[in-house]
């Protein structure tokens, strides 16, 4: 940011000096707030949202940044689950200003006002959801890219004119392979997969070639290879 202009030396080292670095789950004894952004893993969540329970202070608020998992099942595993609220941040996250809040059933007003008011603070623009599969935008985003997978492997049309058409026909920024290979391709499969757990719709079922392309270890920009070769 300093190399690009958007700010001085000494602005990057005061905000550098508000950031406490820590490999202890103790160290949240303290906070009244705890954003959750580890892996999109709902065991490896569901354990780090055991212990945090245990730690952090009973009035504070537990988020998660999940962007698809089911949040009300990181609430059952708290003692705290109207405590508990999704706060999805978009990448990259200093740069987008979208901010889903993801209500469960569960999920206090008090709570969802809580996070609907920090995610203001941050500078963003934070939307309310309900805690289904996806949210909003990865519930419309997903099945657009696991249709535009179907198009290519039918042989329909090819990956480059379809997302010449999407930035063309649609206006928008990139098409829907260049930003799966920006996502990730293994994401990308594991969002639609939990579309089509949570809905058994046969629509959300993935694209084999989508799912071949990540067997193989093709994932995208960072493995150099997915839709595009890098």
């Amino acid at each position: 940011a300093v190399q690009r202009g958007k700010m001085t030396e000494d602005q990057m080292k005061a905000t550098i000096a508000l950031v406490d670095g820590t490999t202890e789950l103790d160290a949240f004894s303290d906070c009244d707030i705890v954003i959750e952004a580890i892996a999109e893993e709902l065991e490896i969540k569901l354990d780090y949202f055991r212990q945090l329970d245990t730690i952090a202070p009973r009035h504070a608020i537990l988020a998660s940044t999940t962007s698809s998992l089911p949040v009300i099942s990181l609430a059952a595993a708290t003692e705290r689950p109207e405590q508990v609220a999704g706060m999805h941040f978009f990448n990259p996250a200093p740069v987008m200003k979208l901010v889903e809040v993801v209500k469960t059933v569960r999920t206090s007003e008090e709570t969802a006002d809580a996070v609907f008011a920090l995610a203001g603070k941050l500078g963003k623009h934070p939307v309310v959801c309900p805690d289904r599969a996806g949210f909003i935008v990865n519930a419309l985003l997903f099945p657009y890219i696991n249709d535009a997978t179907r198009m290519l492997e039918s042989g329909y049309a090819t990956a480059e004119d379809v997302d010449t058409a999407m930035k063309l026909g649609c206006g928008h920024p990139m098409g829907p392979f260049a930003l799966a290979d920006i996502v990730g391709l293994d994401v990308s499969l594991q969002i639609i997969q939990t579309l089509y757990q949570e809905f058994r719709d046969p629509y959300y079922a993935p694209a084999p070639m989508l799912e071949h392309l990540v067997t193989a270890g093709f994932l995208g920009r960072k493995t150099k290879r997915g839709f595009y070769t890098y």
